[in-house]
């Protein structure tokens, strides 16, 4: 009885052992089939994403831009092209803040504290004038290529249709009987030019002082109203349809061409003339301050690209290049701010108080001539 009830126990022992030792060797072989197939379905990392794909993007910085106000237009094409180059370069918006108005009323500005990173003025006397609030380092004209000037223009003479006066140089601006539209050099940075272009036509051409003095003086015994600025003078000639002749800057003639204000006119370029030069400096003190010096300096140096170029010679600003300059009515006797003595002494003498303007207009009022 108990051997027969020991070979019952050790059957069932072996036919359990048997079935594990066979369900293990199942599992082991759908194991070793599943194993490959698994390996053809094996997840690669995915690649990393390209350098500029991860470059942290900078916060916006804004460059406040002040300029003289004809340069809008030049502007207007040259912004958003430096913005676009900024961002890809930098992976950084840039906001641009522009200013525009007369050139004095501008510096003026900035020296009671408007924060100027960038001036574009018509004249390097209100860039010195900056300097002098100490804002600006001394040496600025080095800091910038060609001493800041970006691009040229000169004095031209506008007549109305037909020529009806026959003019055709500055000499004959002093005829009697013609009618001058100018602004006032006192307050005007193009009247400024203006004014050095008629003295000019006289000294730089082997004419005395004497002669340069009584020459002008005629020519300002012409004007009936001295205009605030350039724009108001424009406005005056081509809008209200008084006088003969205006003097103003080539560009800002192109320009009005271009707008469709300058139809039934004649524009003259006398072949003796100024070269108007209009500096671009960087605001030292307000750049510090703002933390903007990388991006001025950047956006100065981009006004001198070929493209920056091509937008202000659009306009009507003749470029630095001497070969795209020819498409410009050519100029015999070329003189400058520096050949008539440099701004502080251009100011010292002909417009400061009891200046030669001054006695120039002194004169005319006591002969009653106007």
């Amino acid at each position: 009885m108990f051997y027969r009830q020991l070979q019952k126990w050790m059957d069932s022992r072996f036919w359990i052992l048997s079935h594990s030792f066979l369900f293990l060797l199942l599992a082991s072989l759908s194991f070793s089939l599943l194993l490959p197939a698994c390996n053809r379905y094996t997840v690669s990392p995915s690649p990393l994403p390209p350098t500029d794909e991860i470059t942290p993007r900078r916060q916006p910085i804004e460059l406040s831009l002040v300029s003289y106000a004809v340069t809008r237009a030049a502007y207007a094409e040259i912004i958003p092209m430096f913005k676009e180059k900024w961002h890809r370069e930098h992976h950084q918006d840039v906001r641009i803040r522009q200013s525009y108005a007369g050139s004095s009323t501008q510096t003026r500005a900035v020296i009671n504290g408007f924060p100027a990173d960038v001036v574009h003025l018509a004249l390097a006397l209100d860039t010195n004038k900056i300097q002098e609030a100490g804002l600006i380092q001394p040496g600025w004209e080095q800091e910038v290529p060609n001493q800041g000037i970006v691009a040229h223009s000169v004095g031209a003479i506008v007549t109305r249709a037909g020529n009806p006066k026959h003019i055709r140089t500055w000499s004959d601006l002093a005829k009697p009987g013609v009618s001058v539209i100018t602004a006032d050099p006192k307050t005007s940075g193009i009247a400024r030019w203006n004014f050095l272009a008629l003295w000019g036509a006289i000294t730089q051409t082997g004419g005395t002082e004497t002669e340069a003095l009584n020459f002008v003086t005629q020519v300002y015994r012409n004007v009936a109203v001295l205009a605030k600025d350039a724009r108001e003078s424009t406005d005056l000639f081509l809008r209200q349809n008084q006088g003969d002749v205006l003097i103003n800057y080539e560009n800002e003639m192109i320009l009005s061409a271009q707008n469709g204000l300058a139809k039934n006119t004649l524009v003259i370029i006398p072949d003796v003339n100024i070269s108007i030069d209009n500096p671009i400096a960087i605001v030292d003190k307000y750049v510090d301050r703002r933390e903007t010096r990388e991006v001025a300096e950047a956006f100065v140096k981009f006004l001198f690209t070929p493209e920056a170029q091509r937008a202000f010679t659009k306009v009507g600003f003749r470029p630095l290049d001497p070969i795209a300059s020819q498409k410009f009515p050519p100029i015999k006797k070329l003189f400058n701010a520096e050949d008539l003595g440099g701004w502080n002494n251009i100011q010292d003498k002909f417009f400061k108080d009891n200046g030669i303007f001054d006695q120039i207009q002194l004169e005319i009022k006591n002969t009653g001539s106007r």
